[in-house]
């Protein structure tokens, strides 16, 4: 697959879960938002009816008590008059409700009926039955609306008391802040809403005249109040003022069932970019495997071609078998093998360390002799380009525990890069130091060579990976050298950093724990 499709793809799906999510926090936010609002209405209406209940139960206990009272100060006179001499009965109630100053409040008189018995014969009273029943209706009638005066000059005491004398309580006297409590539980669950809350009561100019007992500024920011007695002067009310301190979770609460799908949204999210990260590195792979078979094909071609040279010339009788023809072809045979040989055992050990089936023959020996046996091998090779190897033993503590084939190859392998990506054409300096470092044995190799970028320096112990050098293949390898070294170096529980600069040079810094034989 091309790297544009594969970006296209990319694209398309990371944008797709990027809306995706955006959709999904838009709409927790309205939800959060619809919930919020709907807890504010829930609160103000619980709010206004407990502060209505109030002031209805303050109308209450001036009605018990003050009826009572009202009804003690109120009297009835009843009064019957008889005329004589025309036989007549006039029947009469007066009532009254005065206070204590003697002012009368409502007054009123009830004249029942007027007649003469003497004079109405029997037969006129049984014709008049009907008539006397509609009279007896009307006379009902006067009595309850006249009952009604009398119940209504009972009230106007009672709301008399209630403008002039209940408003010039204060606030504490008022209210029974236990009711209240109770009164804004009760709303507040009967509008659905069962968590904490803390509330104060204050007047209309900030006083503070009561708060409640666990009373704590916790979710203060979102707080809600309500005028008490609101029909008072301004000077007289009231103000509740209650605030939530658990509200935000009881809001989220609402919503929790939508944070799972984004939870596994953002799991695919982070799924599908290490999947696409995995492809991009097995495409990069794939591509670095291609030019590594590509180069080992040209790398074994040399030697084989080399070989078949050689023994075309042995078994050709037209070349002349002189001795010392014979042993020029048999070197270069001889020197082809291992070459080939050298080549094949690269790419097999680092197929052993892969598979972990790699086994280590550590024992006991001594880096500062190993460093200077290496040194003297690639003495000849560095003087050649006109430079020399320094070495700086300052190791005293330089006993090491490891693999002498495996850990002497890593070091050779170091060396060999060295001489192979210097200047050309320039004298090749190295630079070899021991030391130790707290319970490390520490050994730095720096070149005067070619030197690495930085953007190459952190892909150089990679496996297959090579620094690209353009149109130029003087330098021939499989890229496993600096892989092999790395893979070496951490299996002896050390650590390897390169440090390079263009054109001045590279180091290469391994440090080793000072291990000894059990």
């Amino acid at each position: 697959m091309k790297k544009s499709t594969i970006w296209i793809i990319a694209t398309v799906m990371g944008v797709s879960f990027l809306i995706l999510l955006f959709l999904q926090f838009s709409y927790v936010e309205e939800m959060v938002k619809m919930k919020k609002e709907q807890f504010d209405e829930s609160v103000n209406r619980s709010l206004y009816q407990a502060s209505r209940n109030l002031e209805i139960n303050e109308t209450q206990r001036y009605l018990e008590k003050d009826i009572m009272k009202t009804e003690r100060r109120a009297y009835q006179q009843d009064s019957v008059m008889v005329d004589g001499l025309g036989g007549s009965i006039k029947h009469s109630h007066q009532f009254a409700v005065a206070a204590d100053d003697g002012t009368v409040y409502s007054s009123f008189q009830l004249k029942t009926f007027e007649m003469k018995p003497s004079s109405v014969p029997k037969a006129m009273i049984l014709r008049k039955d009907k008539n006397s029943l509609v009279d007896a209706a009307k006379s009902m009638q006067e009595i309850v609306r006249n009952r009604y005066v009398y119940q209504k000059a009972l009230l106007d005491e009672v709301i008399y008391n209630i403008l002039y004398t209940a408003s010039d309580k204060p606030l504490k006297e008022r209210v029974n802040f236990r009711m209240l409590d109770k009164e804004i539980r009760v709303q507040l669950m009967n509008n659905g809403i069962n968590i904490p809350y803390h509330f104060m009561v204050s007047t209309t100019d900030g006083r503070e005249v009561y708060r409640c007992p666990d009373y704590s500024d916790k979710g203060k920011q979102y707080s809600y109040s309500q005028e008490l007695f609101h029909n008072d002067p301004q000077s007289k009310m009231g103000i509740v003022r209650i605030h939530f301190p658990e509200m935000s979770s009881y809001i989220f609460s609402s919503v929790r069932f939508i944070f799972p799908s984004i939870i596994f949204t953002i799991v695919l999210l982070i799924t599908f970019l290490f999947t696409l990260v995995v492809i991009f590195r097995q495409k990069r792979y794939s591509e670095i495997k291609n030019d590594f078979i590509n180069n080992m094909t040209h790398e074994l071609k040399t030697p084989i071609a080399s070989i078949s040279l050689a023994a075309q010339m042995m078994n050709d009788d037209s070349v002349p078998k002189t001795e010392q023809m014979t042993k020029h072809l048999g070197t270069v045979i001889s020197d082809e093998s291992k070459r080939l040989r050298f080549l094949v055992e690269k790419v097999l050990q680092m197929s052993m360390f892969d598979k972990k089936s790699v086994v280590f023959k550590k024992k006991e020996l001594d880096l500062n002799e190993m460093v200077e046996q290496i040194a003297q091998t690639f003495t000849f090779r560095v003087e050649h380009t006109g430079g020399k190897i320094y070495t700086e033993i300052e190791a005293v503590d330089s006993a090491i525990f490891v693999d002498e084939v495996h850990f002497q190859n890593a070091i050779t392998n170091l060396m060999d890069n060295a001489v192979k990506y210097r200047k050309q054409d320039e004298p090749l300096d190295i630079y070899i130091r021991t030391w130790n470092e707290h319970n490390k044995l520490c050994l730095s190799i720096r070149d005067t060579g070619q030197g690495i970028k930085k953007e190459n320096l952190r892909k150089i112990f990679d496996k297959f990976y090579r620094v690209h050098t353009g149109n130029k293949h003087d330098v021939k390898g499989f890229g496993l050298g600096l892989a092999y070294v790395k893979k070496v170096i951490d299996l002896h529980q050390g650590d390897i950093k390169a440090e390079s600069e263009v054109g001045k040079g590279t180091k290469f810094t391994i440090s080793i724990p000072v291990l000894k034989e059990d």
